[in-house]
C-alpha cells in the first residue's frame, strides 16, 4: 500500500439541503469568489495555504450557520486524479475570466484611442485593474491566460493617463512612514513580497505587517495599505507598488531602480524593460511561494533573495560605470 505523502489540497465537502433554495447558489458563488474548483458534486478543492484553510472554515461556518453540512479535509492524491491534473482543473477554470477580462480590457483600448479626454474616460481602469487583482489573488497555478489580460489592463492604464505628460507621484515624507503597521492581502507574491522588502530595507527595519483577507480592514486606524484596491501606495498608470513607493518615497538607489524593473516585468508581465535576470527571478519567487504557506515565511524568504538580488545588481552597475 502506497502512503499518503503530505497534504497538498484542502476538500470542502458539503450536503446543503433543499430549502432555503437560495442557499446553493450563494455558497456556489463563494466558493467561485475563493477560486474553488469542483473534484466531485459537493465536494470542493483548494490549494493548502493559510489563507485558503481560512476560506474553506468561513464558508463552512456560513453553512453551519444556515443548517447545512460541511467537513473540511486537509489530503493528498493516492489514486485517481493526479496532482498536475488537478492543477489544470485550476488553470482551466480560471481561464475563462481572465479572457473576459481581457476582452473587456481590448475593447477599452479601442475606446481610449479614440477619446482621450481625461475628463470624460469612457473605461472605468480601476474597475478593471481591481478585477485583475481579484483573479490573480486565486490563480494559484498560473493560468497561460492571466499574462495577456495583464498586458491589456496595463495598456488601458497606460493609454487613460494624461496624453503627452508623465505621470506624476506626490512625495512623501519617509520620516512619516517609520513606525507605522503596512497592510496588504493574504498570500503575498511578486510585487507584494518585494514591497515589502522595500519597506524593510530602505524606510523602516523594524516594520510590521498585516495580511488581510479579502473583506478584511486593517484594525489599526493609521496603518498604511500596500498593492491593494484603494491603498495609500498601490498600483499607478502604468507603474507597479513597488516603483510607486520607491518614486513617492525618493528611493534613489541603483540596485532599487533595477530590482524595480524586474519587479515590473514580471507583476505587469508587459516586458517593458526586459531584463535578462526576470525569468529566474520570477522562478525563485515561485518556488519561495511554493514552499512557504504563510506570508511571514514568504516574507522572510523573499527578503533574504531580494538582498541578495539587489547586492548583484548593484555591484553590476558599478563595473558598468566603471568601464
Amino acid at each position: 500500500m502506497t502512503t499518503p505523502t503530505t497534504s497538498r489540497w484542502l476538500l470542502l465537502i458539503h450536503q446543503i439541503p433543499k430549502s432555503p433554495a437560495y442557499l446553493r447558489a450563494k455558497v456556489g458563488k463563494q466558493l467561485s469568489r475563493v477560486g474553488a474548483v469542483a473534484v466531485k458534486n459537493s465536494v470542493y478543492v483548494l490549494p493548502r495555504t493559510n489563507s485558503t484553510l481560512e476560506d474553506f472554515q468561513w464558508i463552512a461556518r456560513e453553512l453551519h450557520s444556515a443548517g447545512a453540512e460541511a467537513t473540511v479535509f486537509e489530503a493528498a492524491v493516492v489514486e485517481g486524479l493526479t496532482d498536475a491534473e488537478i492543477e489544470e482543473r485550476f488553470r482551466a477554470a480560471i481561464t475563462p475570466e481572465f479572457d473576459a477580462l481581457r476582452d473587456e480590457a481590448a475593447d477599452g483600448i479601442k475606446a481610449l484611442k479614440k477619446k482621450r479626454r481625461e475628463s470624460d474616460l469612457p473605461v472605468d481602469t480601476a474597475k478593471l485593474r481591481k478585477r485583475l487583482d481579484e483573479l490573480a489573488a486565486i490563480d494559484f497555478f498560473s493560468a497561460p491566460a492571466a499574462k495577456e489580460a495583464a498586458a491589456r489592463v496595463a495598456e488601458c492604464e497606460r493609454l487613460a493617463a494624461p496624453p503627452d505628460s508623465p505621470l506624476v507621484l506626490p512625495a512623501v515624507d519617509r520620516a512619516s512612514l517609520v513606525g507605522r503597521t503596512w497592510a496588504t492581502r493574504k498570500g503575498i507574491h511578486v510585487d507584494r513580497i518585494a514591497t515589502a522588502w522595500l519597506i524593510r530595507r530602505f524606510l523602516d527595519a523594524d516594520a510590521s505587517f498585516v495580511w488581510l483577507g479579502k473583506d478584511d480592514t486593517p484594525a489599526e486606524a493609521n496603518a498604511l495599505r500596500f498593492d491593494m484596491f484603494g491603498g495609500e501606495f498601490t498600483h499607478e498608470g502604468d507603474r507597479c507598488s513597488f516603483e510607486v513607493l520607491a518614486t513617492r518615497a525618493a528611493i534613489d538607489d541603483t540596485g532599487v531602480r533595477a530590482v524595480g524593473e524586474i519587479i515590473h516585468d514580471l507583476d505587469l508581465k508587459d516586458a517593458k524593460f526586459n531584463r535578462p535576470e526576470t525569468a529566474g527571478v520570477g522562478a525563485l519567487l515561485n518556488g519561495i511561494c511554493w514552499t512557504h504557506a504563510g506570508d511571514d515565511d514568504r516574507l522572510r524568504a523573499g527578503c533574504a533573495l531580494l538582498d541578495a538580488l539587489h547586492e548583484s545588481l548593484s555591484r553590476q552597475a558599478k563595473r558598468m560605470t566603471a568601464v
